[in-house]
């Protein structure tokens, strides 16, 4: 492997820290409802931060797979946008601050990204480290969304519900992260929001808030989320009168709320409402010929 450290570089001086919280929120895999994403955003339009380091993403990221942005001027190439990875400060009201490492997720090189990862921790005296996700679920836009954790000791779970199954899914690099921090006895919690599925291609704002309430109880840095609740309600708004205009949704939407409060929102319920659910996959199709219909009607008006 090549030598991990010389993947980043610090801007300026190191910080001088005392176990500042790690928030990992990569970007590409498991944002489910964008909620990753607009927690990212939403730390940086609320909170003062400043850069800490930068990852040479030239040697991680595949162009051709997710190209940049750029702007022709009609006689020359004026900008490119790059992709960023990069360790930022964020600072609450008060100074509180935490380390925020956002992103595209690595397209190569895993194992010696997660190796720098954890250098630059150590280099910055970091102790609790907060992987985020959002991941579509069986649960209805009208219940609140909730959080699943998992740590690499039992001891970091306190508060949080656990999904007590066994199953093989596809690697990340932040599930990397995560196992290769357990495997060295660090404190790593990954935390995954509920989004429910028929939502999961649009922006959730409802999951972003419980993302970043989730990650101010955990680190003790203060962000406000009334930004992000005034977004989700106007979001429940507009998909309730999607769901009044179809009798077929309206009764899929009947069944997740009785199957959500029998089970709860773990999106393992069982219950004899969750017979005629459909699947992700025939909802979303559903939903997007509503919205469609929606945009031609107002277009037209």
């Amino acid at each position: 492997m090549l030598d991990p450290a010389s993947l980043y570089s610090y801007e300026g001086e190191r910080p001088s820290l005392v176990e500042p919280p790690l928030v990992v929120a990569l970007s590409g895999f498991i944002d489910a409802g964008n909620a990753v994403r607009q927690t990212v955003d939403h730390l940086l339009e609320t909170c003062r931060h400043e850069v800490v380091a930068t990852f040479d993403v030239d040697q991680l990221h595949d162009y051709r797979a997710r190209r940049p942005t750029m702007t022709f001027g009609g006689q020359n190439w004026l900008e490119v946008e790059p992709p960023r990875l990069r360790v930022l400060r964020v600072f609450d009201e008060e100074g509180s601050s935490l380390l925020l490492l956002t992103g595209p997720e690595p397209d190569v090189q895993w194992e010696r990204f997660t190796a720098a990862v954890w250098n630059l921790a150590d280099e910055l005296g970091v102790g609790l480290t907060m992987v985020l996700s959002a991941a579509p679920t069986a649960v209805p836009h009208t219940r609140p969304s909730g959080v699943t954790a998992s740590a690499s000791r039992p001891e970091l779970l306190d508060g949080y519900r656990t999904w007590d199954v066994e199953a093989q899914v596809p690697g990340h690099a932040a599930a990397l992260l995560h196992l290769r921090g357990s495997q060295a006895g660090r404190d790593v919690v990954s935390v995954l929001a509920h989004v429910p599925h028929y939502l999961g291609g649009s922006d959730y704002p409802d999951a972003a808030a419980v993302l970043v309430r989730t990650l101010s109880g955990a680190t003790g840095v203060g962000v406000p989320v009334q930004s992000l609740l005034e977004a989700a309600s106007q979001t429940r708004v507009e998909v309730d009168r999607q769901v009044a205009e179809s009798p077929e949704a309206a009764a899929v939407v009947t069944a997740l709320e009785e199957q959500y409060d029998a089970f709860g929102d773990e999106g393992r319920g069982t219950s004899a409402a969750s017979a005629f659910l459909p699947t992700a996959d025939e909802l979303g199709e559903e939903f997007e010929r509503f919205l469609a219909k929606h945009e031609e009607d107002t277009d037209e008006g």
